[in-house]
């Protein structure tokens, strides 16, 4: 189960769609845990993945680990690609900032007769938005204090 995964994501890499959508179930379900989308059936599973490829073209993940478990299949993947075309945002579209940027995410997925019934995606938004320079520091940075001394409120 963990290479029909590892296909799924090379498939996708290379936006071979038909190849990519063949092992979903006809009422596979697809959520992404950072943005609260949440969507059923092929089509609407399709449109929702492939809004990241409209963002970056040439989006690629690399599966660094993984393990099946049952029905469950668990992979920690490097999503890396080049933000050459919109970002659809809360706050509206954003031009492309032709910046490059990688992140670490984890895909849960769980099969039954050889398909996939369920995807859960979670990854870091604020720290794609950051790297694209569309969001701002998350924190204020705090001075240092001096060796010995007490932290701010102690």
């Amino acid at each position: 189960m963990l290479d029909l995964i590892k296909k799924h994501l090379a498939d996708y890499s290379a936006s071979k769609w038909n190849d990519y959508k063949a092992v979903l179930a006809s009422d596979v379900t697809y959520e992404e845990m950072p943005t609260r989308q949440r969507v059923k059936g092929v089509e609407e599973y399709l449109k929702s993945v492939q809004r990241w490829k409209t963002t970056f073209p040439d989006l690629k993940a690399t599966v660094k680990s993984g393990f099946v478990s049952g029905d469950k299949v668990v992979v920690e993947v490097e999503w890396e690609g080049t933000q050459s075309g919109p970002f659809s945002g809360p706050f509206g579209p954003i031009a492309a900032t032709n910046k490059r940027g990688s992140i670490n995410a984890v895909l849960l997925f769980t099969i039954k007769n050889g398909k996939i019934i369920e995807s859960r995606h979670y990854f870091d938004l604020l720290s794609v938005l950051m790297q694209l320079g569309i969001a701002p520091m998350a924190t204020v940075a705090q001075p240092v204090a001096k060796a010995g001394a007490p932290l701010p409120g102690h």
